[in-house]
């Protein structure tokens, strides 16, 4: 009687603790239920000093500070420093043989009258010619004259130059319309771009609607690929592995300096307008055939340049290769000033060169070298070379000529030379 009693007791006790099992899971999921449909507790509010701190934090990293430290920008490793080669201007009606100069007229169809004989510039690019850029400045106006483009005609903040009188007279005399000057034709005082102040950070002594010509020398003796490769003055890096010894022997021939040092020479008027900008004029000329960047290019020989030049002075940095852009370009100011934000980033102090120099009056014709040229002439030149060829060649194959000995094609190439007939 007791055993069934306490079998019953025991059931009902498990009974009982099954539900409240139940219950008390019921009761856990809905809480978590809960607990997840409500909204998170907000993140506790960081100290104010904190919120201080993050304020002070500059929000770009000054990288032209941090080039006083660097063990790679250290100016005293330059081995550049102080190469330039002294060569004294000379007045012009003195030199022996005349040198041709440079900035002259560059207008399609334009040719100097200063005979140079079979002397050419360097019409492939410079890299081709194992020529790297040494150096990026730039002038206020035009040194060089491309009519329609950057001439009389053309305007800026503060006008534009006048055309020389020598220059009015030799296109009165031969008829022709009065053609020169140093500005480009884009600035409109109407429109903001050309006018809206622009917060220079890195150039000096800019100015938005001007017009400035810039100029990248190249040299195959510069030192090329390193941390040496810019320089100013650009002579240091135009003549960086050359003595003086060396470029005596190497100036006999003219040839060897206008296919070894050149220029691009590339103008601009300065707008406020994102629209132009372009982030890497340090390494040479733009070239952008969709925008007619870089593409219709004059080649001469020439000199250097600057005020310290004139048509009585003359450079006798000469003869080297000029490869000018004839047409006017816009660029935005946050362009020039991306380009000395990186000049001060070089190895060298090219603080000299952030802002604009003077130009050298319009070279007259009787200094300007007469072997001008451009991509149509050079075509029509190859193709003019090559018509006697095919006029020549017999209208059947000859037979066929016996191959040379196998020892004879060792020995012309052992002479890097080609096999000829």
């Amino acid at each position: 009687m007791s055993g069934k009693d306490n079998t019953g007791t025991l059931k009902a006790a498990v009974g009982v603790l099954g539900l409240s099992t139940v219950a008390l899971l019921a009761s856990t999921i809905g809480l978590a239920v809960k607990e997840n449909n409500a909204a998170p507790a907000a993140p506790a509010a960081p100290a104010a000093d904190t919120m201080s701190a993050v304020a002070a934090a500059p929000s770009t990293t000054d990288f032209v500070a941090l080039k006083e430290n660097s063990i790679f920008l250290d100016y005293r490793d330059n081995v550049c420093a102080g190469a330039q080669l002294a060569v004294a201007n000379k007045l012009c009606a003195d030199l022996e043989v005349p040198t041709p100069q440079a900035g002259g007229n560059v207008t399609k169809g334009y040719v100097g009258d200063l005979d140079v004989g079979s002397l050419k510039p360097h019409t492939d690019t410079y890299f081709q010619g194992d020529m790297c850029p040494v150096n990026v400045h730039w002038h206020l106006g035009t040194e060089h004259y491309s009519y329609g483009q950057y001439d009389e005609n053309g305007n800026g903040p503060h006008g534009t130059a006048k055309r020389p009188e020598w220059a009015n007279r030799d296109l009165a005399a031969a008829g022709e319309k009065v053609r020169g000057g140093f500005h480009c034709h884009h600035y409109d005082e109407k429109e903001e771009k050309f006018t809206k102040p622009y917060d220079w950070k890195y150039c000096t002594n800019m100015e938005v609607g001007e017009t400035y010509e810039v100029h990248w020398p190249h040299s195959s003796v510069g030192d090329c690929g390193t941390v040496n490769q810019y320089q100013t003055p650009f002579y240091d890096g135009v003549f960086c592995n050359l003595s003086m010894e060396q470029f005596a022997a190497i100036a006999v021939d003219a040839q060897n300096i206008a296919s070894n040092v050149g220029v691009h020479g590339q103008v601009f008027t300065v707008v406020n307008d994102e629209q132009y900008f372009y982030p890497d004029m340090m390494r040479g000329m733009i070239i952008d055939k969709q925008r007619n960047m870089g593409t219709d290019i004059h080649y001469y020989t020439g000199s250097t340049t600057g005020t310290s030049r004139s048509n009585e002075m003359c450079s006798q940095y000469a003869p080297i290769t000029w490869q000018v852009d004839r047409q006017c370009h816009m660029i935005s100011a946050s362009s020039f000033d991306k380009l000395c934000h990186d000049m001060l980033l070089q190895r060298d102090d090219m603080k000299d060169d952030l802002y604009p120099h003077g130009s050298r009056e319009l070279v007259m014709d009787s200094l300007v070298a007469n072997n001008a040229a451009d991509a149509e002439s050079l075509a029509a030149a190859a193709a003019a070379a090559a018509a006697p060829a095919a006029e020549a060649a017999p209208e059947e194959a000859p037979a066929a000529e016996e191959a040379p000995a196998a020892e004879d094609v060792a020995a012309e190439v052992a002479r890097n030379g080609n096999l000829r007939a």
